[in-house]
C-alpha cells in the first residue's frame, strides 16, 4: 500500500467524521427549542422523498415523465398502508406482494 492511498483514506475518513462529530459536540449539552427539533424531524422523510420521488415518476433514456410504471401504481397504495398500519413489515409485504401482482397483471 502506498502512503498516498493510506493518506487518502484517512483524509476521506475526517471529512466524513467531522461534519458529524461537530454538531454533537457543540450541542448535545444544549437545550434546543422545541420548533427546532420539530423542523429536525422532517429532515429523514424529506431526503428519502427526494431519492424516491424520481425513480417513481421518471423512466427511460433520456429521463422523461412516466405515471403509468408498476413502482408508481404499486407506491400509493403502499403508502396508504403505511399510513394505516404504521409497520414497517406490514408496509414491506404490502409493497412486495403489489409489486409481485402487478408483475404478473401487466405481463
Amino acid at each position: 500500500m502506498s502512503l498516498e492511498y493510506v493518506l487518502t483514506v484517512v483524509g476521506m475518513g475526517v471529512v466524513t467524521y467531522i461534519p458529524r462529530w461537530f454538531p454533537l459536540f457543540f450541542l448535545s449539552r444544549r437545550r434546543l427549542p422545541h420548533w427546532l427539533v420539530e423542523w429536525l424531524d422532517f429532515i429523514p422523510v424529506s431526503i428519502l422523498s427526494a431519492l424516491v420521488l424520481p425513480g417513481l415518476v421518471t423512466g427511460g433514456e433520456p429521463r422523461h415523465v412516466v405515471f403509468f410504471q408498476p413502482e408508481l401504481i404499486v407506491a400509493v397504495p403502499t403508502l396508504l398502508c403505511a399510513w394505516k398500519t404504521r409497520s414497517l413489515a406490514g408496509t414491506v409485504l404490502c409493497g412486495m406482494s403489489l409489486y409481485w401482482l402487478v408483475g404478473k397483471v401487466m405481463l
